[in-house]
């Protein structure tokens, strides 16, 4: 006997669910892909403001993973590159432009709060591996 009441499990059951849910945890990627695709000097200049250098070159890596990582997570291949290579730009992103350790009062706060979202992203990135590759398993 399941502890998830039918209502529930009948959404969890349905088919476009996985796909939706894949595409709504990459479409912050996607979204910052495309923008940073459309104006690559102010993605060079957000990535030498973190401090990334050379800029360009961590401007150019962050929008191919971005859109490369989004693709493959939504078509469902290779889930484990595209979203190793999100969660990977997530964590470089978590320690440059999060770093709460540095700051004070609600700068401090606020820092911190989106450190833990960005961990929780990668947290969600690991799972949709794991859920793709025991798909494929099945």
């Amino acid at each position: 006997m399941s502890d998830t009441p039918r209502p529930i499990a009948a959404v969890l059951d349905w088919p476009w669910l996985w796909p939706a849910a894949r595409f709504a945890l990459i479409s912050a990627y996607l979204i910052g892909g495309v923008q940073k695709l459309t104006d690559v000097s102010g993605a060079i200049a957000e990535q030498a403001h973190f401090g990334l250098k050379p800029a360009a070159l961590w401007a150019v890596a962050a929008i191919a993973v971005e859109l490369i990582g989004s693709v493959l997570v939504v078509v469902n291949r290779f889930v484990w590159l595209g979203a190793g290579g999100l969660g990977v730009l997530t964590f470089v992103a978590m320690l440059t432009a999060n770093d709460f350790w540095h700051l004070e009062g609600h700068d401090r706060f606020m820092a911190l709060n989106a450190f833990f979202e960005h961990l929780g992203l990668i947290a969600g990135l690991v799972l949709v591996s794991i859920m793709s590759r025991r798909a494929r398993r099945a």
